[in-house]
């Protein structure tokens, strides 16, 4: 196997693995030298938990010289999100040999495919204005662009929900945009049997990130909203984008407001994908009654998830299968004696697809928490040791309920107003606790 061959399958397989800077690749082993990769807008930024995907094409003589990058999300190239990132899909970096940059910014072969992802990633800053060559202090010496640098925020941070996160989810599941529903699946019956086959195969793998953007898109959904309710606020709907000095023809973001449209299609993104947990459960039921090899498979598993939790958390945690249905468990935690959980009794319902692992189980509270790590409706961050093991799952989920430090990263917050308490003044955080340890004690009444 070729040198470059290991180097970037060694690159890949750590980025898999330790996922902490919301960079993600995907690739074909059959061409490995040709990478997807999905960077997540940063916190406190206009990017702010968008999905932005690039293409990367490595060289033969890759890692002497850089990748080729090409921005994807660009609206069908009209649309430039950065200075440094074109609406052709051209993106400007000193390390790719795309721009000029200073001595030492260049391309070497200690560099690899995160070091791209993350200078990319840096790009998306919380004012991208500064990026453009002569307004890297706001402005230049004969003008001030104060008032410009909060425009093209505004203007990014709306398509960033319009773009970078509706579009691609619409597009995943078929979405109308106009309307909210699922488009029907295309009639394929007057295709040629290999077309046919071919097309049933495409439909039966999904797209590469479409589960995880699910998943992101459930944990952000009120951080989403509580933005559009704030930038609405703003703007007036139908009001035009402002044009900054050094965007120019097709390379721009030009367009206008329309917060009301943005909060309509992003109801319906989470009501379809709500409604595919249930859809999951009656798949499952049908395979299960015609004992498909998936459901033996899952049963198995729950079988001996059961047996590993009853001996090493006996009293803490239960599992059952809910209707018999092993696409459908449920975990029950009682809260430990003498912790912050104790007297607690908490419901986790965990719904499992066909496609299981490719498809992550869809994980709900069932019992109100008051938690920094949990939405207030019920959707926890978690992290699982391995995604193809429900044990590691439920693992995860105990983590979340029993860690007594919660990590400082915005990205963990699910629930703002608690995280606001918890990492706030002394007697903000005897306000969380207080309203942690009532959820607690009412835990037992659902």
């Amino acid at each position: 196997m070729a040198t470059n061959t290991l180097r970037l399958l060694k690159e890949l397989a750590d980025i898999q693995k330790n996922p902490d800077q919301a960079i993600y690749v995907s690739y074909n082993e059959d061409d490995i030298t040709n990478v997807r990769a999905l960077i997540m807008g940063p916190p406190d930024t206009p990017y702010e938990y968008g999905f932005f995907e690039f293409n990367m094409q490595f060289p033969r003589d890759y890692p002497t010289s850089p990748p080729k990058v090409n921005a994807i999300t660009t609206n069908g190239g009209r649309t430039r999100f950065n200075p440094n990132i074109y609406a052709g899909g051209k993106v400007c970096l000193s390390i790719l040999g795309t721009w000029r940059g200073e001595a030492g910014e260049q391309w070497s072969s200690a560099q690899g495919i995160e070091s791209v992802l993350l200078s990319i990633q840096s790009l998306m800053s919380a004012n991208p204005f500064e990026n453009e060559p002569g307004y890297e202090a706001g402005g230049q010496k004969e003008k001030s662009y104060k008032a410009e640098q909060e425009q093209y925020c505004q203007k990014i941070q709306h398509e960033t929900f319009r773009i970078s996160i509706l579009q691609r989810l619409e597009g995943y599941m078929r979405i109308n945009s106009s309307t909210g529903r699922v488009n029907p699946l295309e009639d394929i019956s007057h295709l040629s049997p290999a077309e046919r086959e071919a097309e049933e195969h495409k439909r039966a793998h999904l797209e590469p990130f479409t589960d995880l953007c699910k998943r992101l898109f459930r944990y952000y959904y009120p951080t989403y909203m509580r933005t559009i309710s704030r930038e609405r606020g703003k703007v007036q709907d139908g009001q035009q984008f402002t044009i900054m000095p050094f965007e120019y023809g097709g390379n721009q973001m030009g367009g206008k407001f329309s917060y009301h449209e943005l909060e309509r299609r992003m109801n319906a993104v989470k009501a379809v994908i709500d409604a595919e947990a249930e859809t999951w459960v009656k798949q499952g039921a049908e395979a299960t009654k015609n004992d498909e090899g998936i459901s033996a498979s899952l049963q198995l598993q729950f079988d001996q998830t059961y047996q590993h939790f009853l001996g090493k958390f006996e009293g803490t945690v239960m599992l059952e299968l809910i209707e018999n249905n092993p696409f459908c468990w449920r975990m029950i935690y009682i809260g430990r004696p003498m912790t912050n959980l104790d007297g607690g009794l908490f419901r986790i319902k965990m719904v499992l697809s066909q496609r299981f692992p490719e498809e992550q189980p869809r994980v709900m509270f069932e019992t109100p928490i008051y938690h920094v790590n949990i939405t207030s409706d019920g959707v926890p961050y978690y992290r699982p040791r391995r995604t193809d093991d429900i044990k590691s799952h439920i693992e995860a989920l105990i983590d979340v309920l029993e860690s007594e430090q919660l990590s400082p990263d915005p990205r963990t917050w699910m629930n703002l107003d608690a995280a606001q308490l918890y990492f706030g003044k002394p007697e903000d955080q005897r306000e969380y606790r207080k309203a942690f340890r009532r959820a607690v004690q009412r835990s037992s009444e659902y």
